[in-house]
């Protein structure tokens, strides 16, 4: 079996499956697909150029926000405001990057810069009155209104957009890798000193691979701003949510290209699946989602460090283009 077969049997089941399910599994899917995008656009970062980041909140905030007060204030429709987005949260991805890298800040000291700047921003959003502040900021809703271009509209119409974005994602990410930049991004993951010795410019790459990771990251948020019509800075910006987002390629596959999306499949059906089990049962346990997760990602790293992919793919013999 290859990879691309397989791609695509995945990608007809899913374009068929509203068809086939209720809302709350349509819900799951949504989920499901909205952290596989995501995982993604972190994978980028991460998986490609060894770039550590636990602070990618600081992304979907901005663009979340950045795309949710342009159509509140200004009537601005959520395609178009998503370039702003992308815009702000790239060029703070940018800064984040010419500080970090500039001074030399690598590994774990990088990765808490990230955070520092996603913390910073959330007390920045608490006191922003013109957002809501911690009351929270919230879109108008017209029922019955339909429109793919502003993202109004029933839950169908946000799962189709959710897969194409995952879809896109994926064949941006793959497109990447097989680009000069992209060989650059690996030799700089394995060893920086040996890639610039090499000849790379391993201060431009790595500013690029920010730039692409923050700029789907924000397109991520102005997804989660409109499907969810309410944001707060302590849940938009928080450690919890940027765990969430690193959690798929780590479980999947780090570096690997479907690892983002069948980890988040394998921890979205975990998580929910416990709760919707325990809730069945009439336990209330708070925060059991938040176990099982870190109970994945034990097993994980103990039996399976690579990831489920690299695991699967070799039981399925498909090549490492996936």
């Amino acid at each position: 079996m290859s990879a691309r077969n397989l791609l695509l049997g995945l990608l007809a089941l899913l374009v068929v499956a509203p068809a086939l399910v209720g809302a709350y599994p349509l819900a799951v899917l949504i989920l499901i697909l909205h952290y596989a995008y995501l995982g993604i656009a972190w994978n980028v970062m991460m998986g490609f150029a060894g770039l550590l980041s636990l602070g990618h909140t600081l992304y979907v905030g901005l663009g979340a926000y950045v795309a949710a007060a342009l159509y509140a204030s200004f009537g601005l429709p959520a395609l178009l405001g998503a370039i702003p987005a992308a815009i702000v949260a790239t060029l703070a991805g940018l800064g984040i990057g010419a500080l970090g890298f500039r001074f030399r800040v690598n590994g774990v000291y990088f990765a808490l810069l990230t955070i520092a700047f996603a913390e910073f921003t959330r007390i920045l959003f608490d006191h922003m009155g013109w957002t809501g502040g911690s009351s929270g900021f919230f879109l108008p809703v017209e029922h019955g209104q339909v429109s793919p271009v502003a993202l109004r509209g029933p839950p169908i119409l946000f799962y189709y957009v959710a897969l194409a974005m995952a879809a896109g994602g994926f064949m941006l990410a793959r497109s990447l890798m097989r680009t000069r930049l992209g060989y650059a991004w690996l030799a700089i993951r394995e060893d920086p000193d040996s890639a610039a010795a090499s000849g790379v410019d391993v201060f431009r790459a790595r500013m690029a691979a920010v730039a692409v990771s923050s700029a789907l990251t924000s397109l991520g948020g102005v997804f989660y701003a409109f499907y969810y019509n309410n944001m707060y800075p302590e849940q938009i910006f928080s450690m919890a949510r940027s765990i969430e987002i690193i959690l798929a390629p780590i479980i999947g596959g780090l570096g690997t290209l479907f690892g983002p999306v069948l980890g988040s499949f394998v921890l979205t059906l975990l998580g929910e699946g416990t709760t919707g089990l325990l809730e069945h049962l009439g336990l209330a346990a708070p925060g059991a989602k938040q176990v099982i997760y870190g109970v994945a990602l034990l097993v994980i790293v103990t039996v399976q460090p690579a990831g489920l992919w690299p695991w699967l793919a070799k039981r399925l013999r498909i090549g490492r283009d996936g």
